[in-house]
């Protein structure tokens, strides 16, 4: 494992109970501070390497190795990692900052410190007065945003994204988008970033990794050499569409293949 890597994946493949492989012999470093996004078609098992990255399934061959590792309360070795789930997954008779700070209470943060940081948070994401708030009183971009800060809240080394923003109206994706790059840009660390779009994927990241469907597997890794900040301008600029021109031609040779 390179010095600047976090998570190493090594021939990784997962065969479920019914017969059906989701993912077969996968390779993946993913550098500490980058922007990866894992782009394919539905069934080419981009969540379930997401999910075992996340220690929530376990490969049936292969290994995922983490460079370093914390501890629990107990002694045990914890990823240092956050996941955002593709629904928001709020507790609905909890407050925002409740939402927030519940990664906190559960590894013995004090009241008072979990509920500075978790306010912190949720100012950071642009919902600075909204603590009190319960999640039927938040439109759907909001919700995700007191997700993202729930994920942030404990600083992981590495934040696992399974399509956040798939169920949300373009406006609101693309601001949701701008603020990922801007937490992302002011914390550094490596994001992991589920999409079907071409177009999130190329706006988001610094590396593509495309996949192909039954099995699912790797067929391109592809760096987009465009510079951050990334904003509007950058949107509609010939560089822009000069890479998602090459992603769109990647994919469209990981479903034919």
């Amino acid at each position: 494992m390179g010095a600047s890597t976090l998570v190493a994946v090594r021939h990784v493949s997962k065969q479920f109970a019914n017969g059906t492989i989701a993912v077969r012999d996968v390779n993946l470093d993913l550098a500490r501070g980058e922007f990866v996004s894992l782009l394919g078609p539905s069934g080419c098992g981009k969540s379930t390497l997401l999910r075992m990255i996340a220690g929530l399934g376990e490969p049936s061959v292969g290994t995922i190795d983490w460079a370093t590792l914390g501890h629990d309360s107990r002694g045990r070795q914890a990823r240092e990692l956050g996941f955002v789930f593709q629904d928001p997954t709020l507790m609905p008779w909890a407050t925002a900052l409740d939402n927030v700070i519940l990664p906190l209470k559960l590894c013995g943060t004090n009241k008072g410190e979990a509920q500075a940081r978790g306010a912190e948070m949720l100012a950071l994401v642009g919902l600075k007065g909204f603590e009190k708030s319960y999640p039927r009183e938040l439109s759907g971009g909001m919700k995700m945003r007191v997700s993202i800060a729930r994920a942030l809240v404990t600083h992981p080394k590495i934040l696992l994204m399974d399509e956040p923003f798939a169920a949300l109206d373009e406006i609101t994706r693309h601001k949701l988008n701008d603020d990922l790059l801007r937490l992302w840009e002011a914390n550094r660390f490596t994001a992991v970033f589920v999409t079907h779009s071409v177009f999130e994927s190329v706006y988001l990241s610094q590396r593509i990794v495309v996949m192909a469907a039954r099995p699912g597997r790797v067929m391109a890794d592809l760096r987009v050499e465009a510079t951050y900040p990334r904003d509007d301008l950058f949107r509609t600029s010939a560089d822009y569409a000069h890479w998602c021109r090459i992603a769109s031609e990647k994919l469209k040779e990981a479903i034919s293949a």
